[in-house]
C-alpha cells in the first residue's frame, strides 16, 4: 500500500507540474484584477482629495482674525490639507495659469486673499459641502466660499458607478478564477484515477489514499500562490520604473494582503478540488473510469 501511495505521487509529477502552472496563471489573473482594484480605489480617493474649497476673505482684515478662522478650519475632521493664499500669491498663481498681469489697471479686490483647503475623500458629498459652506460663511471676515459644484456632483455620480463596476468585475472574475482552478485540478487528477482506484482495491482506506494527495495539493497551491504573488510584485516594480505616477499609488500593506489572499486561495481551492476528485474516483466503479 505504501509503495502504491508513493507510486501514485511519483507518476503524477507531470500532471502536478501542469497543475501548478495552470493554477499559477489563473491566480496571476486574479492578482492583476486585485491590483487594478487596489489602484482604482487609490485613484478614486486621489481624485476626490484633489478638489479644493476656497474661502475668500474680506479686504483689510486683521491677521489675528484670519489665523483664528484658519485654525478653526484646520481642526475640522473634513480637512486633509490647508493653506493661506495672500494677494501677491494669488496674483502669481493667476499669471502662472496663463492670465495677464492686469492688477495694475484694476482694483485688487478681484484677487482677494483666501484660505484654501482640500477635503478628505469621505466628505466629497454635495450635502456635506453645503453644510461646510454654511458653517464657514457665518464668520464675519468671510466674503465667499467657493467650490466647483458641477464637478462635485458629476464626480460623485461617476465615481460611484466606477466603484460598482469594479466590485461587480472583481466578483465575477473571482468566480471564474475558482471555476478555472477547480477544472485545472480535476484534469490533473484525471490522470491519477486508475492509481487511486488501485490503492482502494488493495485495501487502502479513503484517508490513507487522500492524505498524500491532499498534502501535495497544499504544497502545489502554496507554490502557485507564491509564484503568482512574485509575478504581481515584479509587475508593480516594472510599472513604477516606467511610469512615475504609479509609485505614488503603491500601498505595501494592500500588496502584502493581496499576496496572502492569493496563497491562501491557491491552497484552499487546490485542496478542495483534489479531495473532491479523489472521493469522486473512489465512489466510481472500475468500468466507469474508462
Amino acid at each position: 500500500m505504501v509503495k502504491a501511495g508513493r507510486a501514485s505521487i511519483k507518476r503524477g509529477k507531470p500532471s502536478y507540474f501542469m497543475s501548478i502552472l495552470g493554477v499559477t496563471l489563473v491566480l496571476l489573473l486574479m492578482g492583476i484584477i486585485g491590483l487594478i482594484t487596489i489602484n482604482g480605489r487609490k485613484i478614486i480617493t486621489s481624485l476626490k482629495e484633489s478638489l479644493e474649497v476656497q474661502v475668500f476673505l474680506k479686504q483689510n482684515i486683521k491677521d489675528t482674525a484670519r489665523e483664528r478662522l484658519q485654525n478653526y478650519i484646520a481642526t475640522q475632521p473634513y480637512v486633509k490639507e490647508i493653506k493661506y493664499t495672500d494677494k501677491e500669491t494669488a496674483k502669481k498663481e493667476w499669471i502662472k495659469t496663463g492670465g495677464e498681469d492686469f492688477t495694475e489697471f484694476i482694483d485688487n479686490s478681484l484677487l482677494p486673499p483666501s484660505i484654501d483647503f482640500k477635503l478628505k475623500a469621505d466628505f466629497l458629498d454635495s450635502a456635506r459641502l453645503v453644510a461646510i459652506k454654511e458653517d464657514i460663511s457665518r464668520f464675519p471676515i468671510v466674503d465667499e466660499v467657493k467650490y466647483p459644484t458641477a464637478v462635485v456632483q458629476k464626480m460623485s455620480s461617476n465615481l460611484r458607478m466606477v466603484s460598482i463596476y469594479l466590485l461587480i468585475a472583481a466578483i465575477l472574475i473571482s468566480a471564474v478564477v475558482i471555476i478555472l482552478i477547480d477544472n485545472t485540478i480535476r484534469l490533473a487528477m484525471f490522470s491519477n484515477r486508475f492509481l487511486i482506484k488501485t490503492m482502494q482495491m488493495v485495501g487502502a482506506t479513503r484517508w490513507y489514499i487522500a492524505k498524500p494527495l491532499d498534502m501535495r495539493a497544499v504544497i502545489n497551491g502554496a507554490i502557485s500562490g507564491i509564484i503568482a504573488t512574485a509575478i504581481v510584485y515584479v509587475l508593480v516594480i516594472s510599472l513604477e520604473s516606467f511610469f512615475e505616477g504609479f509609485r505614488a499609488l503603491r500601498d505595501t500593506q494592500s500588496l502584502l494582503l493581496l499576496g496572502l489572499i492569493l496563497i491562501v486561495l491557491g491552497i484552499c481551492i487546490t485542496v478542495f478540488s483534489t479531495h473532491r476528485s479523489v472521493l469522486k474516483y473512489l465512489r466510481m466503479k472500475l468500468d466507469e473510469l474508462y
